[in-house]
C-alpha cells in the first residue's frame, strides 16, 4: 500500500487519467512540445532561418537544462508513477527516473528563453500556457507525479534566471579569448558535467534498482524499452551537443557569420539541408559506432553528439554560405 505524499500524489495522477481517453492525443502533443526531440527541430530552424542569436540560445539553454535534470534525477533517484502502482496507465513510457520532469524543466528553460528573446507579452502568456499544458500533459501520461512537475518547473526557471543573468558576463569573457581558449573551455565545461555525474553514479554503486519498479514498468508496457535510469548516455549525449554547438558557432564567427535574412525557398532549403546533415552525421554515426554502457561506446557516443553539434552550429551556415543560400554578415 503506498501511503504519505507519493500516495497522494498517485491518487492525483490517477484522477487526472479520470478525465477520459479523448484527452490522449491532445496530452500527447503537449508533452512534445516539452520534447528534446521538438526543441531540436525548432531551435535550427531559428538559429539558420530567423534569429541566430535566439536559436543558438535555445540550443544551448536546452542542452544545459537536459544536462542539470539528469544530475537532479540521479540524486533524487525517484519513480516514475507507473513503476510502483499498476493502477496508473502507462500511455507513455520513459526509462530515465522521474523527479524532476524534465518536460517541465525543459519547458520553462526554454520556452521561457524563446519568450525573453522575444519580449512581447502575448509570447510570454503563451509560453506560459503551454508549460502548465506540459506538466498536466505528463501526468496525464502516467510518466510524472505532480512533485515531479513542480519541482521541474521551479528548476526550469531558476536555470532561465541564472542563465540570462550571466550570459553576458561569460560572453565577455570568452570574446578575450582567442578560439583555442574559447573551445577549451566549452569542452572543459562538458567534461564538468560528465564528471559530475560519473562521481554521482559512483556514489549509488550499492543502490539496487528494485524489482518492483522493474516488474511494474514491463506490465505496464509490454515491449517497451527496459526501464535503465542509471544509465549515462543521455547525459554524455547533452553535454557532447553543448560542446559541439560551442565550438561550431565560435568557429563560423572566425570564418565570418551569416545573415539569417533570404527569400522563401532559400530559407526552407536551408532547413533541409541542415536537417539532411544532421540525419547523416547522427544516423550515420549510429550505424557505425558501438552502442553500450563501457567507455568507448560512451566516448564514440561523446564524438557523435559533438559533430551533431559542429555542423548546426558552424558547418552547415558555412555550407549555405558556399552555396549562396545565405550572405555573410557585414556587421
Amino acid at each position: 500500500m503506498i501511503s504519505g505524499i507519493l500516495g497522494r500524489d498517485i491518487n492525483f495522477v490517477l484522477w487526472v487519467q479520470s478525465w477520459g481517453a479523448s484527452f490522449a492525443a491532445p496530452m500527447r502533443f503537449f508533452s512534445f512540445l516539452g520534447s528534446e526531440q521538438f526543441f531540436l527541430l525548432v531551435a535550427p530552424a531559428i538559429y539558420w532561418c530567423l534569429d541566430k542569436r535566439l536559436g543558438i540560445r535555445l540550443g544551448l539553454y536546452l542542452s544545459i537544462s537536459a544536462a542539470v535534470n539528469f544530475l537532479f534525477k540521479l540524486v533524487l533517484h525517484s519513480p516514475r508513477p507507473y513503476w510502483i502502482d499498476r493502477r496508473v496507465s502507462a500511455l507513455a513510457t520513459e526509462s530515465s527516473f522521474g523527479l524532476p520532469s524534465g518536460h517541465a524543466q525543459n519547458a520553462a528553460a526554454v520556452w521561457g528563453s524563446l519568450a525573453a528573446g522575444i519580449g512581447s507579452g502575448w509570447v510570454w502568456i503563451l509560453s506560459i500556457l503551454i508549460m502548465l499544458l506540459i506538466g498536466i500533459s505528463r501526468l496525464y501520461l502516467g510518466v510524472h507525479f505532480l512533485s515531479d512537475v513542480l519541482l521541474g518547473w521551479l528548476l526550469g526557471a531558476l536555470l532561465l534566471w541564472g542563465m540570462l543573468k550571466f550570459e553576458p558576463i561569460v560572453l565577455t569573457w570568452l570574446k578575450r579569448r582567442r578560439f583555442l581558449g574559447q573551445a577549451g573551455a566549452a569542452f572543459i565545461a562538458s567534461l564538468l558535467i560528465i564528471g559530475t555525474a560519473v562521481l554521482i553514479r559512483w556514489s549509488l554503486a550499492d543502490w539496487i534498482l528494485p524489482q518492483e519498479w522493474i516488474d511494474n514498468s514491463a506490465a505496464a508496457a509490454p515491449g517497451a524499452e527496459p526501464i535503465n535510469p542509471l544509465s549515462l548516455e543521455g547525459l554524455i549525449s547533452n553535454a557532447a551537443v553543448f560542446f559541439g554547438l560551442s565550438v561550431g558557432v565560435i568557429w563560423l564567427s572566425i570564418q565570418g557569420s551569416f545573415t539569417t535574412s533570404g527569400t522563401w525557398w532559400q530559407l526552407l532549403l536551408r532547413y533541409v539541408i541542415g536537417l539532411l546533415g544532421v540525419l547523416v552525421v547522427w544516423m550515420g554515426l549510429d550505424m557505425l559506432f558501438p552502442d553500450g554502457e563501457d567507455i568507448l561506446s560512451f566516448a564514440l557516443r561523446y564524438l557523435r553528439y559533438a559533430l551533431t553539434g559542429l555542423w548546426v552550429g558552424g558547418l552547415a551556415p558555412w555550407v549555405f554560405l558556399k552555396l549562396r543560400l545565405a550572405e555573410k554578415d557585414r556587421g
